[in-house]
């Protein structure tokens, strides 16, 4: 798969996720639709790795290796977050058993900010950070900061309401999918052509 290819489907595995989640409350309980979603919440963490390491090869400024770390610790905890909910989607007969396996697994030290609150949102905060050390690396031309603009509008939308979550996934892939004067992914440094 090429970066553009991994740009693309990220977002579109996210918003798939986020449509699961507004098809109704058996989303939101044991079944096919919970599995389902979480699956593609998996999936499309997995395929960010790869963006994030893409975006942090052809960004050259000095702040893009320690964006892309924290991006990369998000997803990790992301992933832990979404394989607990597969799991506990797989062991639980209705909502109330989840609940139940929810708290036992937030109640050891430490489960809860690191896979549930903090954790995912350096996600988050590290693209924001790569895709401006991005923009602060190239050249002044329109639409550099659009990338930035519109990740950081996905982020707020997806935090408002993960039900508005296929709205951001949409935002990020217009900010790291090619669109017409933008380049993306594909456009190298020039620190790095030969």
């Amino acid at each position: 798969m090429t970066p553009r290819t991994y740009a693309t489907a990220a977002p579109a595995l996210l918003a798939g996720y986020g449509l699961v989640r507004m098809s109704g409350e058996d989303a939101r309980s044991p079944g096919v639709l919970w599995t389902t979603g979480h699956l593609l919440l998996l999936a499309s963490l997995v395929l960010f790795v790869p963006v994030v390491l893409g975006l942090r090869r052809r960004t050259a400024h000095p702040g893009a290796a320690s964006a892309a770390a924290v991006a990369l610790v998000g997803i990790a905890a992301g992933i832990v977050q979404a394989a607990i909910d597969l799991e506990v989607g797989l062991r639980a007969q209705d909502r109330a058993g989840m609940d139940a396996l929810f708290l036992a697994v937030k109640a050891h030290p430490g489960v809860t900010p690191a896979v549930y609150t903090v954790g995912p949102l350096l996600f988050y905060i590290g693209l924001l950070a790569l895709l401006v050390t991005r923009a602060l690396a190239r050249p002044a031309k329109a639409g550099r900061w659009l990338p930035p603009v519109l990740v950081l509008a996905g982020t707020a939308v997806m935090a408002l309401s993960l039900d508005l979550m296929a709205l951001g996934a949409l935002c990020y892939w217009l900010a790291l999918a090619p669109i017409p004067g933008l380049k993306g992914l594909a456009e190298v440094p020039r620190s790095e052509q030969h």
